[in-house]
């Protein structure tokens, strides 16, 4: 009896860590993103759909009440519910995944109506079918500079950006999510990911965008998250409307670590999106899904934000990656940082989101040199977070002020090293 694939065998170890840590993917992390019911993976969706409903409902009764603030922040709760219960299931035309994405689109929607900017749902033609996304404008719809936001493998357009806060809109950026090949509703709508389609993807949207009154064509930039930020450089390096970029959960290397060191769910989740169903094959697909030759012919300011210790994105894969890009370019490396910088001591328990749209800002207002080469190591407390001084390195010996790395007389000897 053969699975589908190998590590497969490892669904009873997910069933344990989902029980024990309420989490299926980045285990190093402490926050719960799952109910206490939850003992093992496949009660996900149910399970969780039942927050969800719970939180639906008093948001209807608050909007009946006419409380619509409040109906507005209880359905973005009802979204985020609905989205991880969808998530859970890999399959396609099941018919519990189609009603909990479709409730997830029903509670975004009603969310909108109430937000205090304007939220539009939006097809993007690609590829003799449509991409949606979720386009944020500032109040009024005045033309102004404008982010293309990419998610990762585990979010949609409507997830961690939060909508009623904005972090991009409230800094005077629109923002344009979308759900790209294998993301979202591309997956109810069988749009698959292949090794070159989201960056067309993203290009498409691109070009939507410069159609658009509300966005001024010459101040364009792109952010993306976790699996997004692969995909954000990919475009920048072929599109030269993209005028900054900031990244961040990096995933710029190999998929190794990701589909064989990790959570075995990502491996799951990254065949269903690629509708592959044949391991070796699939293999061969994610050996492709390297940016080595993009990231030389990237010519924008970049931003690069990496976790430390990142079970996803290996630090060492992230400078291979960062020396590839010319200037002008940062890295922000988050002392003791995982796979999710939201939130951390680091940048003093902030969304995150809006230190980007600060960076990007600065660098649509000409602030970042064209020699810019800064890495930073953002430390837990103490230091001034992403405004900390630049570092010689991230390593020991020179992160405790050593310059001097080879061997010492005393590890010499008086023969010193010998090979063979």
């Amino acid at each position: 009896m053969k699975l589908e694939r190998r590590r497969d065998n490892q669904q009873w170890i997910l069933d344990y860590l989902t029980k024990t840590t309420g989490r299926v993917v980045s285990f190093s992390q402490d926050a719960r993103t799952l109910p206490a019911e939850v003992k093992s993976y496949k009660m996900i969706p149910r399970v969780v759909e039942k927050h969800a409903r719970h939180t639906e409902t008093i948001a209807r009764a608050a909007e009946k009440a006419g409380h619509f603030q409040t109906a507005a922040e209880l359905y973005w709760n009802a979204c985020e519910y609905y989205r991880e219960a969808q998530h859970a299931i890999y399959e396609d035309d099941n018919p519990e995944k189609i009603y909990l994405h479709g409730k997830l689109l029903e509670c975004f929607e009603r969310m909108s109506n109430y937000a205090d900017h304007p939220i539009e749902r939006v097809e993007i033609p690609f590829e003799k079918n449509f991409i949606q996304g979720v386009f944020h404008m500032l109040p009024g719809r005045p033309k102004a500079a404008t982010v293309l936001h990419l998610p990762g493998m585990d979010q949609t357009k409507e997830s961690r950006l939060d909508p009623l806060h904005h972090p991009y809109v409230m800094r005077g950026l629109n923002c344009l999510q979308i759900d790209g090949p294998g993301q979202g509703t591309s997956n109810i709508r069988k749009i698959r990911l292949t090794a070159d389609n989201y960056r067309r993807a993203a290009k498409a949207s691109m070009d939507w965008l410069c159609a658009r009154g509300e966005v001024d064509a010459e101040r364009l930039v792109v952010t993306g998250y976790s699996f997004g930020s692969h995909w954000a450089m990919e475009l920048a390096a072929i599109d030269d409307r993209v005028k900054a970029i900031a990244t961040a959960a990096a995933t710029y290397g190999p998929k190794r670590a990701l589909f064989e060191q990790a959570s075995p769910r990502s491996k799951q989740v990254g065949m269903y999106m690629a509708d592959i169903h044949d391991e070796d094959e699939f293999d061969a697909f994610a050996d492709q899904l390297v940016i080595d030759e993009f990231a030389p012919n990237v010519a924008c300011p970049s931003l690069f934000c990496a976790g430390e210790y990142d079970d996803v994105g290996p630090i060492e894969e992230v400078l291979d990656v960062y020396r590839l890009v010319p200037p002008p370019k940062e890295l922000w490396v988050i002392e003791n940082g995982f796979h999710n910088p939201i939130g951390t001591s680091n940048f003093g328990g902030t969304g995150f989101f809006g230190v980007l749209a600060d960076w990007l800002n600065d660098a649509l207002a000409g602030k970042k040199p064209a020699d810019l080469d800064r890495l930073v190591l953002i430390p837990v407390r103490g230091g001034a977070g992403p405004y900390s001084e630049p570092v010689p390195g991230i390593f020991l010996p020179e992160r405790a002020g050593r310059t001097n790395t080879g061997l010492t007389q005393a590890q010499l000897g008086p023969a010193g090293v010998r090979r063979g």
